[in-house]
């Protein structure tokens, strides 16, 4: 809630009809103050919690810390550049020509694909298709927005923050020079006894660490507990035992990711971590409303919790896209997005690169593909609720499309929708 009012801009009403569950919120009373920039919330009268929200760090849940030590933390933040996107050519702006499409589109049929994802044929399987972004060749070249959410709205992504990881890893690995191969720098694992000191940055990466760690939010598992009754996630997740062998087994966690995010903090340090993702990657693509939150020991959570328009996650996906390569400056270098690109072995089933999934398949069969009508090469981020900013580099498409489906998987016919936009492209 308090991210939603306070980032997202949303009214409390809509927020708690839109996006918060029905079903439990009949027994809770969420309150908001416009005055502290908070939400309090309580569940039957107990169980009470609390959220802040402070600007450029977005919205921190209190636990183990206390409300006045948080709010006593200093982080060096920057300001978004002064300029007025408006006026600015897309994709560094807002200024597009739709008139200009190019002759090869035909757009009845891409706008008949877009059309479909706001259309509910089942009201007891929602889709809630919020926002659709279409990208040929680097230019917009269509976009629909669901009613209450405009085209300047921010949209939580969820696990697509994932992806922003490891695009802020490449660059520190550049910077850095880097050896992803090597024992990845975590204190809990520093001691060269202890077995989970082999774990490397890239199996990190890949989501083949080894830790015991239960991904599920049926139940009272390790990610809901380090979301959301940690103040130091990162250390919650690196404290957890080896289950595997580290490269063996491919494990989706969001402890891996969240420790990324604290080892990004420790290799570019304290006065520069809090600005770095806005200088070195933001900033640069256009990204100008985007923003990431802190848990309350201050580190992004990288995991799950970033806002931005449509328009900037079609930005992030147009960097990869084009190789790196965005307003002349060579932001990510291809030989990372290459890596990025490659499946680790470990994983059997669907495919899965540095924080990216895959659409190459195991085998030959089209059908093993989560998208089997979708090309071999297209690699996507994909978040919660069926977010995702799909790449197709052999089609020069970038496509975004978010929301909050809550039928089964978060399935809002992405399959068909991407073959007919492919189709689209004559």
């Amino acid at each position: 809630m308090c991210s939603g009012v306070f980032i997202a801009g949303r009214n409390e009403g809509l927020k708690e009809k839109d996006d918060l569950p029905s079903d439990l919120m009949k027994y809770a009373t969420v309150t908001i103050d416009h005055k502290d920039l908070s939400a309090s919330s309580s569940f039957f009268g107990l169980a009470h919690s609390k959220a802040i929200y402070r600007p450029g760090l977005g919205a921190t849940l209190i636990h183990e810390l206390t409300e006045k030590e948080i709010r006593a933390q200093k982080f060096n933040l920057t300001s978004p550049p002064d300029v007025n996107q408006d006026d600015i050519p897309w994709p560094m702006g807002d200024k597009t020509d739709h008139y200009s499409i190019p002759s090869n589109i035909n757009r009845t049929l891409l706008q008949d694909a877009i059309s479909s994802l706001f259309i509910e044929k089942d009201r007891k399987k929602l889709i809630n298709t919020r926002a659709v972004v279409v990208v040929y060749d680097g230019k917009l070249i269509a976009e629909q927005y669901a009613r209450s959410w405009p085209r300047t709205s921010k949209h939580l992504g969820w696990s697509m923050t994932k992806s922003i990881i490891s695009a802020l890893f490449g660059i520190v690995a550049q910077e850095k020079n880097l050896d992803i191969n090597g024992p990845a720098p975590v204190s809990e694992w520093n001691e060269s006894d202890d077995p989970r000191h082999s774990i490397t940055i890239k199996d990190l990466l890949q989501q083949t660490s080894g830790l015991n760690f239960v991904e599920d939010y049926t139940s009272s598992s390790d990610a809901l507990k380090m979301l959301y009754l940690t103040s130091n996630m990162a250390k919650n997740a690196a404290s957890h035992a080896l289950g595997d062998k580290p490269g063996t087994q491919f494990s989706y966690s969001s402890g891996n990711t969240n420790i990324l995010s604290r080892i990004i903090r420790d290799i570019v340090g304290e006065n520069e971590y809090h600005s770095f993702p806005y200088r070195k990657l933001f900033y640069k693509l256009g990204m100008n409303s985007f923003i990431m939150e802190v848990d309350a020991s201050g580190t992004f959570v990288g995991s799950s919790y970033s806002y931005g328009t449509a328009r900037d996650w079609a930005r992030f996906g147009l960097l990869y896209l084009s190789n790196g390569l965005y307003n002349n400056e060579q932001i990510l270098s291809k030989d990372w997005i290459e890596q990025t690109i490659k499946s680790s072995g470990a994983n059997r089933g669907y495919r899965y690169g540095f924080q990216f999934w895959l659409n190459n398949p195991v085998s030959d069969d089209s059908s093993e593909r989560r998208f089997p009508n979708a090309p071999t090469d297209m690699y996507y981020a994909s978040g919660n609720l069926g977010q995702n900013v799909f790449i197709i580099p052999s089609k020069k498409l970038v496509i975004v499309r978010l929301g909050a489906t809550k039928a089964p998987g978060s399935d809002y016919g992405a399959d068909d929708f991407l073959k007919t936009v492919i189709a689209s492209i004559e």
